[in-house]
């Protein structure tokens, strides 16, 4: 049978299952024909690595992507945006092609730059610009311009105060590729077809107060109120007219990397640090400054964090950093302390917010190329990482990147129909985790998994 996987990247299953479901009629339709449940994210639950730990099935660790930015080696300045040239392990679609099935593959993070496969590809929300060659094959590119003018991979300046603005570029952007994805269904043979619309996390990010009671900077009647219920609609009725494009011979997913909670505020990692005594500079900032302008005294320096919707933590250990000053020797007990002094972080009133903070080695069934030392959940994801130095202040509520509503949370959403008379799970689920929708997708389409998935074919 034919297989297609629609993304939706930050759908939360709270809005999709309960309180959106009766104005989402073909997914309400989907879930009534088939299975759904929440989706355990990867760890972090991050678009990058997320949509690749699930397309390969394989944990963070084991792909050594463990955020958009990540450490290239040891030095003080050494990293790197996790485009698909990070990407080292094959993905569904690769395995795909391998055995003769032709694919369509639309937005899904991390491809770009693009690589060849068999049938076409066209660049994620990490395509620094439509001007360079973004699509396989090349020529896609000028198919695109002439079919679907004005087509962009991501809704620009979503972190901004022009909410009119921002909410007419996700509604554009979104029916660009939703278009374009249309088309392709059109035009081109396929077996297997998978799209990521980036639209619901950017309305997310920017109108999660608007929507939430329970956010701190909820106004209630504002004028945005439903701004995201809308768009939720309108992806609905996307979806519908994708589904009537397709056969009848075909199992559809729709699925999405991670979920949505209210974001609290800010901890300000590097100032905790600063405080600790385990972060020195040489001189302190007189207004908010990322952590990677500051001067730094290293030889002092036994820690330093990375800001973000997780926190990242790395030690500066000697003979592994250029300058550091913790002896390997007391690696553990450090990272130890440090462990229990972030699990113990209290909020401005003084009651423990509940972080986390792990150890790769304790999550990861490998850990490849330059990890951080601890991955860090402050209020286990209540609370966003501020890397900024500057504030003079444990917390903030706004965030040094732009207005930002949303936090991300650990489930997505898993939604399934496979044609009638084939054998699947019916009803809600309970269990599914990000990683194996891979395996499942091979399954669907008559291959056996590689042994190396960690995940499990859900039919």
């Amino acid at each position: 049978m034919k297989v297609a996987v629609i993304g939706l990247d930050c759908a939360a299953p709270d809005l999709v299952f309960r309180r959106f479901r009766d104005d989402l009629p073909n997914l309400r339709r989907l879930m009534e024909q088939g299975a759904w449940g929440p989706l355990l994210s990867s760890n972090p639950p991050i678009t990058v690595p997320a949509w690749a730990c699930m397309m390969t099935s394989q944990d963070a660790g084991q792909l050594g992507i463990y955020g958009f930015r990540n450490r290239k080696d040891h030095s003080y300045v050494g990293s790197s945006i996790a485009n698909a040239a990070a990407l080292q392990k094959q993905v569904a679609w690769d395995h795909l092609g391998a055995a003769g099935k032709q694919v369509i593959v639309l937005g899904v993070p991390p491809s770009y730059p693009p690589r060849p496969l068999n049938g076409v590809q066209v660049g994620c929300f990490l395509t620094p610009t439509t001007r360079r060659p973004y699509t396989h094959p090349p020529d896609l590119k000028d198919e695109i311009d002439r079919t679907v003018p004005g087509y962009v991979v991501d809704v620009e300046d979503f972190r901004t105060d022009d909410k009119e603005g921002v909410l007419q570029r996700i509604y554009e952007k979104s029916s660009r590729h939703f278009a374009l994805a249309k088309h392709l269904l059109k035009t081109r043979p396929w077996d297997f077809f998978m799209m990521v619309e980036m639209g619901t996390d950017r309305i997310h990010h920017a109108f999660w107060a608007h929507m939430s009671k329970e956010h701190p900077k909820h106004e209630p009647g504002n004028r945005f109120e439903h701004a995201i219920r809308d768009f939720y609609k309108y992806c609905d009725s996307e979806v519908g007219e994708l589904l009537a494009l397709l056969p009848k011979d075909t199992a559809v997913m729709v699925v999405s990397d991670h979920g949505a909670r209210d974001l609290t505020g800010g901890i300000c990692f590097n100032e905790w640090l600063i405080e600790k005594g385990d972060l020195v500079l040489k001189s302190y900032p007189e207004k908010p400054t990322p952590i990677a302008q500051c001067e730094i005294d290293w030889e002092k320096t036994k820690a330093w964090g990375d800001g973000g919707y997780y926190g990242r933590l790395f030690m500066n250990v000697r003979g592994r950093e250029p300058q550091g000053c913790v002896d390997p020797a007391d690696y553990e007990k450090v990272r130890s302390e440090l462990i229990a002094g972030i699990e113990a972080i209290a909020d401005p009133q003084g009651k423990n917010i509940g972080s986390r903070a792990y150890r790769p080695q304790d999550i990861y069934r490998e850990v490849r190329n330059v990890a951080p030392d601890l991955m860090v959940y402050f209020g286990n994801l209540d609370w966003r990482s501020i890397g900024t130095v500057g504030t003079r202040s444990l917390y903030t509520f706004d965030n040094d990147t732009g207005p930002d509503d949303a936090n991300h949370d650990w489930n997505g959403i898993f939604i399934m129909r496979t044609p009638d008379g084939t054998p699947q799970p019916k009803g809600e689920q309970q269990g599914l985790r990000l990683y194996d929708i891979a395996p499942t997708v091979l399954r669907l389409s008559g291959l056996t998994p590689p042994d190396g998935m960690i995940g499990r074919s859900i039919v």
